[in-house]
């Protein structure tokens, strides 16, 4: 089972870091994750819920985005509103008042509760507005993405057996046909 844990780590860890490479994210933005456990294992979304799996997940992705300081946002399950869990110095940068609730892997979900338990200062908070994103196993990260959401394809589309989508954001174009646009990817 070991070997099954370092995969699911290392796909997360490759998933993260393409992601990045093509996002253009940059050091305090936020990067928001929706996992499912249970889909990585072949389960149903909510049905088979294991921490051990969330913790490769976390485990791989976590990393990455800390060197290049993006702060984590793990999304909780339906059962907690989707509500997002970061370390306490990303939501006071961004203005995000904390909710009290603590995720379990059955309210809550597996993934949001590794974040917990692995981050120095976590805190709940229901919305935020992320810069980019992955969404593994059909989560439906889009309600945390900045207004406009541009898929990015990656060498992989699934963590596990669990369908992987991403995203990054870009600022609207607005102005019509004799508008001038600075860079596009931010």
């Amino acid at each position: 089972m070991e070997n099954v844990y370092q995969e699911i780590q290392a796909q997360a860890r490759t998933a993260a870091e393409e992601l990045l490479a093509a996002s253009g994210l940059r050091p305090g933005d936020l990067f928001v994750v929706g996992c499912s456990s249970s889909e990585i294992t072949g389960g149903q979304i909510g049905k088979a819920s294991s921490l051990e799996t969330a913790q490769a997940v976390f485990q791989g992705i976590y990393p990455v985005l800390e060197e290049r300081g993006i702060f984590l946002a793990a999304q909780c399950c339906e059962h907690l509103n989707r509500a997002l869990i970061l370390e306490a110095e990303g939501a006071e940068r961004y203005g995000y008042d904390p909710v009290s609730v603590r995720p379990q892997p059955k309210a809550g979900g597996s993934f949001a509760t590794a974040a917990w338990e692995a981050f120095r200062h976590p805190v709940a908070v229901e919305h935020i507005r992320a810069h980019g994103g992955m969404d593994i196993g059909g989560t439906l990260i889009g309600m945390h993405l900045r207004d406009v959401a541009v898929p990015v394809r990656l060498s992989l589309d699934h963590i596990g057996q669990a369908l992987l989508l991403c995203a990054r954001t870009r600022p609207k174009f607005i102005g019509g046909s004799r508008a001038c646009y600075e860079g596009e990817s931010r």
